[in-house]
């Protein structure tokens, strides 16, 4: 069984190896993603104003549709403090038919007084530096293929979460005799050794250490790219789960109508849900996140900074949202990122860690330093596995090379 662990692990992590290297390297990148944002995009984000009162999602909406009279606003979003990101549908062109090209897909605002800040096509390097970071993302999440990209590393994440299981096999100790005391040198790195020893005990130890840390960046990634496919088995599976897409997916679709409750009403029907829905479930909620009108399905969700939320900085995944109907105000769904099914709080947990959402600078300065650790165990795996194919070719040309003498040898005795 461990020469059928040590093969699967060899080329599991050769397959794996370049998409890790360019995931950890892009990931070390994205633990600052805002703040990267703010240097290659600042025109982006607002001047605080200590002096004013930012302006409510519905205001907001009004203000930017009114900017973009060929396309429709379908949410509004306080990506950051002092940014507000908008995102439109275009309109029907009456002359052609046909949707009107917008020029961008995405559109942000001055939080405080609805100006426009700027407009991209996210992760288009043709507008130049306004778009490194969006398209870092998607090198990060799809290797910026798109769909083909998401399904490739959807299975890369698949095998690297196996292969965590298979590496921490493979430091155990084959036997079970003074355990703890055979175990311990997996865990170090020697000193004064080689050049060779040393890349073994890096990549070694260092999976060991980080193993927690990369077991939850695998599986979170398989959630984010083999999420209806793999992951949500697995949790269903294993925890009490409770898939939202699933939820939303099960709900009729129709052509786009206009709703009858417009952004005003929908706000204020999202601000009554939330606080019912507060005095029912016993949590509490601070500033509005998100408002967003889902067309197919007719209907709002409504997020809000909540008690039960794990993210610190900005909305995005984990947040407390009302969902309800766009004609009647009929709640249709309350989403807490934590405390009523086990598998959906990990669900968060993962979301939050994967981000690096939580626990401060500290730990996305670990996040950063993770994604060259990856990058680490990725280089010394493939060093490791090409000095031993090294080894293997020169031991049997050796051989051949003694066979091939002592063949000669014999050869030259016979009469």
């Amino acid at each position: 069984m461990r020469g059928l662990f040590v093969w699967l692990h060899r080329w599991a992590g050769l397959a794996m190896a370049a998409f890790l290297v360019v995931v950890g390297l892009t990931g070390s990148l994205l633990a600052f993603n805002t703040e990267l944002e703010r240097t290659f995009a600042p025109r982006l984000f607002a001047t605080s104003r200590a002096d004013a009162t930012p302006l409510d999602l519905a205001t907001l909406a009004a203000r930017a549709e009114a900017q973009i009279p060929q396309g429709r606003v379908v949410s509004v979003t306080y990506a950051e403090p002092d940014q507000v990101s908008v995102a439109f549908a275009p309109r029907q062109n009456p002359q052609t038919n046909e949707p009107f090209d917008l020029g961008f897909t995405e559109f942000f605002v001055d939080p405080w007084t609805g100006a426009e800040l700027g407009r991209r096509k996210r992760a288009d390097l043709s507008e130049g530096l306004v778009n490194l970071m969006p398209f870092l993302y998607e090198l990060h999440w799809r290797l910026a293929l798109g769909r083909v990209g998401q399904w490739i590393l959807g299975i890369v994440a698949t095998i690297w979460t196996i292969d965590c299981f298979v590496a921490f096999y493979l430091t155990l100790p084959p036997t079970t005799k003074s355990f703890l005391r055979r175990w311990k040198p997996a865990w170090l790195v020697k000193r004064g050794a080689g050049f060779y020893r040393l890349n073994f005990d890096l990549h070694r130890a260092g999976g060991l250490w980080l193993w927690a840390a990369l077991f939850v960046f695998a599986w979170s990634s398989v959630m984010m790219n083999l999420r209806p496919y793999v992951y949500e088995p697995v949790m269903r599976a294993l925890f009490d789960f409770y898939s939202v897409d699933e939820f939303y997916e099960a709900l009729p679709k129709h052509a786009y109508r206009p709703p009858k409750l417009d952004w005003r009403a929908a706000q204020e029907t999202g601000e009554r849900l939330v606080a019912e829905q507060s005095a029912l479930r016993g949590f509490t909620f601070g500033k509005a996140l998100t408002l967003f009108y889902y067309e197919e399905g007719n209907f709002y969700i409504y997020e809000v900074r909540g008690s039960r939320d794990l993210f610190e900085r900005s909305p995005k995944g984990g947040g407390t949202s009302v969902t309800f109907d766009g004609d009647n105000g009929r709640l249709i769904e309350l989403s807490l990122p934590t405390g009523e099914r086990i598998g959906n709080t990990i669900e968060s947990w993962l979301y939050a860690l994967h981000m690096a959402r939580v626990f401060g600078m500290p730990y996305r300065l670990f996040v950063c330093a993770l994604g060259l650790a990856l990058t680490l165990l990725s280089a010394t795996g493939v060093y490791i596995w090409w000095r031993k194919r090294r080894a293997r070719r020169l031991h049997a040309r050796s051989n051949a090379a003694k066979s091939l003498g002592l063949s000669a040898a014999i050869l030259s005795r016979e009469p």
